[in-house]
């Protein structure tokens, strides 16, 4: 992926994550954590900008060993939404990841930029894309079967959400 990024029309890009960043993805999580605990396990734990920052250069390390492409999803230059692909070249196989600010949810920008990194898998020669998605997350769930891939099953109780546990669909493209 291009440092400049992919256009997704309408004026959203898809860009890559980097220390620029930090702030604006802070901030974004803090405005939708209620959102983001009904899927996420890390979104229980308190974030501050410093966790944000060594995360964030977690992610460009992962990065630079050609082990994940994290993004960020931009409406003019405004950080709105997270795109991520974590990559296991050893098995020839990658995980996708995706949220977006509630109030973009709904314009297909998400499934502009999870296309752009399912291009990005197909480019680095991984033989399959998985999306793991809770039960329940019904947006997600459509988005995975739009973008052509198929339920492969259900692992019960398999996130950690808060003080419960839920079930996750588990859903895959193979090239």
């Amino acid at each position: 992926m291009a440092a400049s990024g992919r256009d997704l029309g309408d004026g959203y890009t898809l860009t890559l994550r980097d220390l620029t960043t930090v702030d604006a993805v802070h901030e974004l999580v803090q405005a939708n954590l209620d959102r983001l605990r009904t899927a996420e396990p890390w979104a229980w734990a308190p974030t501050s900008r410093d966790d944000m920052l060594r995360y964030t250069e977690q992610l460009l390390g992962k990065y630079a060993m050609d082990r994940a492409v994290p993004c960020v999803i931009r409406s003019a230059e405004r950080v709105v939404g997270v795109a991520s692909l974590a990559v296991d070249p050893y098995l020839g196989q990658a995980s996708l990841g995706y949220w977006i600010d509630a109030d973009f949810e709904g314009r297909g920008i998400v499934r502009r930029a999870a296309s752009v990194l399912v291009g990005v898998a197909r480019e680095r020669r991984a033989a399959r894309v998985e999306i793991r998605t809770g039960v329940d997350n019904v947006r997600s769930r459509a988005l995975a079967e739009r973008l052509g891939f198929v339920h492969e099953g259900t692992l019960r109780s398999a996130l950690p959400l808060g003080p419960r546990r839920i079930d996750v669909a588990v859903y895959g493209l193979v090239f």
